[in-house]
């Protein structure tokens, strides 16, 4: 029996994509794993590993070639792309390494547009958003635009709007990527928070050993195939190891 905390399931998921001159290009090979509700978890690899592609997956923004994959249950690989489209909204919390804030509205705007699409009232929305902005700590700047904001703050409007539809699961994509490391340091800490005091499941992309070590757990891809899955080991070099051992 699937114990019921298990909220990703992937088995043998494998992914191809078409390539120009015919033919296609096999880029994940029967990535398996399981990830509990509340996990902080790093997905880790070097830049062309398959990494990214393998979050797309579990962010229902692609699709698999083949093999499976469960969310809360329900099989992900068979669902239309309305249904995908509800998935993301209802489920997940997305932060990305470029915020992706709407630069002609206002931070309030911004955190408010996934509760417009959910067709809450704006009443509730206006009260939502407070809460999420004060919950990141920029109650104040609710009229300011996220040019006017420094590359901290627009990451903290982005994870406002991923937490104001009240997601179980934030995946974030090289989350601190545009950040110098004391504003990096300060948003894995906020993540560390969430996590701890909300148990909210964290999935975080990323290719450094040193980010990927605010986590609990490390899944290490390497040319499309998990070289390792445990506990964030002492240093990066279990995991380069991990890699050699699959070149062999």
């Amino acid at each position: 029996m699937k114990n019921q905390t298990d909220i990703i399931v992937l088995n043998k998921v494998n992914k191809s994509f078409p390539l120009a001159i015919g033919g296609t290009q096999q880029v994940l090979f029967d990535i398996t794993f399981t990830i509990k509700s509340g996990e902080f978890v790093a997905i880790m690899g070097p830049s062309g590993s398959g990494k990214s592609t393998c979050m797309n997956i579990i962010g229902a923004l692609d699709s698999a070639t083949s093999g499976t994959y469960e969310l809360y249950g329900k099989d992900i690989t068979t669902m239309t792309a309305d249904d995908l489209a509800t998935v993301r909204n209802e489920h997940i919390g997305f932060v990305f390494q470029n915020f992706n804030l709407l630069p002609k509205r206002t931070i309030m705007d911004n955190v408010m547009l996934p509760l417009m699409y959910r067709g809450w009232v704006m009443d509730d929305r206006i009260r939502r958003a407070r809460e999420m902005l004060k919950l990141v700590g920029l109650e104040n700047f609710e009229t300011y635009y996220p040019t006017q904001l420094s590359g901290g703050m627009k990451q903290r409007v982005a994870i406002a709007r991923a937490l104001a539809g009240n997601p179980k699961l934030i995946l974030a994509d090289e989350p601190t990527g545009s950040l110098d490391s004391k504003m990096g340091n300060e948003i894995l800490k906020f993540f560390e928070e969430l996590n701890r005091n909300f148990g909210i499941t964290i999935i975080m992309i990323t290719h450094e050993f040193e980010i990927a070590g605010y986590a609990h757990r490390i899944i290490h891809i390497f040319d499309g195939r998990v070289t390792y899955d445990g506990p964030v080991p002492k240093s990066e070099t279990t995991l380069l190891k991990s890699e050699q051992k699959h070149k062999k």
